[in-house]
């Protein structure tokens, strides 16, 4: 029998690519190890059953669940039966700020929870594959119908049944609902950051951008993520990085380099804050 293929962090675009909306709909592969990514993902299993590990908690899903996550935060779906075939996308930030969802639920996920429902029907089944299906014609107009299909699916979360996994402790607190300004200028200043993430910018940089005050942004995108400017930035970079050191040829410094990072220590020091590894000892297991 051959052997199982599994997931290896920068096989896909995901990594790389945190900037555009992707879609899929295969079969799962296993994860070796905990992978991460700056988007939202949205995971429908079509057939069979998954497991995730995430950051302080585990997903089972079944056929016919869904389930909405930050991939910001380490995650790693390790088991999926022989039949399982899941679909989705990766929602870029500022793609998912643009949803009219609860405040509730913005905040939870931003914060490593994860968004389940049940409440879901053939015609999803149906939909994930079209829209999977328009998004890789080549045909713009067909891929933005997806987009905005997609969007409006998850919004309709809020109508129906859902759980947030793990449940919010008693006093938890939640975010406040942010007015349609405050959403607009979250949505720019990730606009912004998406563009220029790989250069020297700085909170100033990026107010400006909204047209803002740089104390009022650190402070309307903090309340809206749970990261800080500098944060996200890193991320992305992170993110970028990621698939970089799985090229044949990466060279860790350069990675660093291109990644927008201005030094090495920098570079080993952010990454090791995520990954648990120096860049060097990700290479040598992803690889491997």
């Amino acid at each position: 029998m051959p052997e199982r293929p599994f997931y290896q962090p920068g096989a896909s675009s995901v990594e790389g690519w945190p900037l555009v909306l992707q879609m899929f709909h295969t079969r799962p592969l296993v994860m070796l190890q905990p992978h991460w990514h700056a988007q939202v993902e949205v995971n429908f299993i079509v057939h069979g059953n998954v497991h995730y590990r995430m950051d302080d908690h585990e997903i089972s899903l079944s056929a016919g669940e869904m389930c909405l996550f930050w991939g910001g935060l380490p995650h790693q779906m390790d088991e999926a039966s022989d039949d399982a075939i899941y679909a989705g996308a990766h929602l870029p930030l500022v793609h998912f700020f643009r949803l009219h969802l609860p405040a509730d639920i913005r905040h939870r996920l931003m914060m490593g929870a994860a968004l389940v429902t049940s409440a879901t029907d053939p015609s999803d089944a149906h939909n994930f594959e079209r829209w999977n299906r328009y998004a890789r014609s080549g045909d713009p107009a067909k891929a933005q119908h997806a987009v905005n299909e997609l969007l409006l699916r998850l919004e309709r979360v809020r109508f129906e049944p859902y759980r947030l996994v793990p449940e919010a402790s008693t006093g938890e607190d939640v975010a406040s609902a942010f007015d349609q300004q405050s959403s607009r200028n979250v949505g720019r200043m990730c606009d912004f950051i998406a563009e220029n993430f790989l250069y020297e910018i700085d909170s100033v940089d990026i107010a400006a951008a909204a047209d803002i005050h740089p104390k009022y942004a650190m402070n309307v995108f903090k309340k809206s993520t749970g990261m800080t400017l500098n944060e996200y930035v890193n991320l992305l970079r992170l993110s970028y990085a990621q698939a970089l050191l799985m090229k044949e040829d990466a060279n860790v410094l350069r990675v660093a380099m291109d990644s927008g990072f201005g030094s090495l220590s920098a570079f080993n020091k952010s990454f090791r804050k995520l990954a648990g590894m120096s860049p060097s000892d990700f290479r040598r297991v992803a690889v491997r």
